[in-house]
């Protein structure tokens, strides 16, 4: 099983950096690596079933939203090789938001994902996007 890890600290408050990622159909928060999201469907971005495709080439769907636990899931269904449907299966990405207890200041957040087939090729190519987005999400929050 292909598997990636990433994490960062903003200096926002967890329910900033929350309500930021929540919305699965905005990602303008990136704009220096998603350039398009285009809807997929009727359900609203916080809804478990709205689908996306980022850039004209990821495409998403939403499994679940938890506000309690500032937590969301998703698939990636189909994308570019490697993590086309035909090279992987099972793609589930993850993205979770925590406060920094120690110091009550900042927010701590993961972005990790796990799936079946392409392990390495996925791997690389999943963490150099990933890290690329949580670098973005810390510049936008802390301007």
């Amino acid at each position: 099983m292909g598997k990636t890890y990433q994490s960062i600290v903003i200096k926002a408050s967890a329910d900033k950096v929350w309500e930021t990622l929540r919305n699965f159909h905005d990602m303008s928060w990136a704009p220096e690596i998603v350039t398009s999201v285009d809807v997929v469907g009727n359900k609203k971005g916080d809804q478990p079933g709205a689908g996306r495709v980022l850039n004209e080439a990821f495409h998403e769907t939403l499994k679940t939203l938890d506000d309690d636990n500032r937590q969301l899931s998703y698939s990636i269904d189909d994308g570019p090789s490697p993590v086309s449907a035909s090279e992987v299966s099972n793609y589930e990405g993850h993205v979770r938001v925590r406060p920094v207890t120690e110091s009550n200041e900042g927010t701590f957040v993961e972005w990790y994902s796990h799936w079946q087939g392409k392990d390495k090729e996925a791997a690389e190519f999943c963490h150099g996007i990933y890290a690329g987005l949580l670098g973005q999400l810390k510049k936008t929050l802390e301007q």
